[in-house]
């Protein structure tokens, strides 16, 4: 029986845009942002805030010497946030539903410091709510320092929690990051970015 479900925030919770992104990283002047940017494993520079090896101050100074002139710490947000095209309603009403039901609902994420600015504001929702409200707990990338699909991150929610996989539903739209959740025994349940999920989410939980 399901007891616990964890969600992924972008392309779940959150729709993502990585064109977006990629125009607003251009747009304060990293070239190839194409070449530098993934939308579910970030690398190098990107990938070390993420992973939590470098801090926001680090990485401000980084992207300043690749695109040749000094950042603020407000452009990177500008271009991080890209990634976030819009909050739906709907996924934050069923946030709510869940917990109501008696489910523990986890926040499990690779993100870093800029996004979760955001996300932990009154910005994140038109209610003013801000992420943390919605969940029972929260596990950021940059925070743990691991980053799925690292088999580790999803060892460390479960030790954490003190929770069973057979009774844990995870849900991502990274195939990578469900592949090796799977591995564990944890259930999956992979929606495309966007994908209205609030109600094929039953057909998994009532397995």
């Amino acid at each position: 029986m399901i007891k616990n479900i964890v969600f992924d925030l972008g392309g779940v919770v959150v729709a993502v845009s990585a064109q977006q992104a990629i125009k607003r990283f251009e747009e304060i002047g990293l070239d190839n942002a194409a070449e530098k940017l993934d939308t579910y494993h970030q690398t190098g520079i990107f990938g070390d805030l993420e992973m939590g090896n470098i801090d926001a101050e680090t990485f401000r100074k980084e992207l300043s010497k690749m695109t040749g002139r000094e950042l603020t710490h407000e452009e990177c947000r500008y271009a991080w946030c890209g990634f976030c095209l819009e909050v739906p309603q709907r996924n934050l009403d069923a946030l709510d539903k869940l917990r109501k039901e008696g489910y523990r609902v986890i926040l499990l994420s690779n993100t870093n410091p800029f996004i979760m600015e955001w996300a932990s504001s009154a910005d994140f929702s038109p209610s003013g709510r801000n992420v943390y409200s919605y969940f029972d707990a929260c596990y950021l990338s940059y925070e743990c320092k691991m980053m799925k699909p690292d088999e580790m991150i999803f060892r460390h929610l479960l030790t954490s929690e003190k929770i069973f996989p057979e009774e844990t539903l995870f849900l991502d739209d990274g195939p990578r990051n469900v592949a090796a959740a799977s591995e564990l025994g944890i259930r999956t349940f992979c929606p495309v970015n966007n994908e209205d999920w609030t109600q094929k989410i039953y057909d998994f939980i009532n397995k």
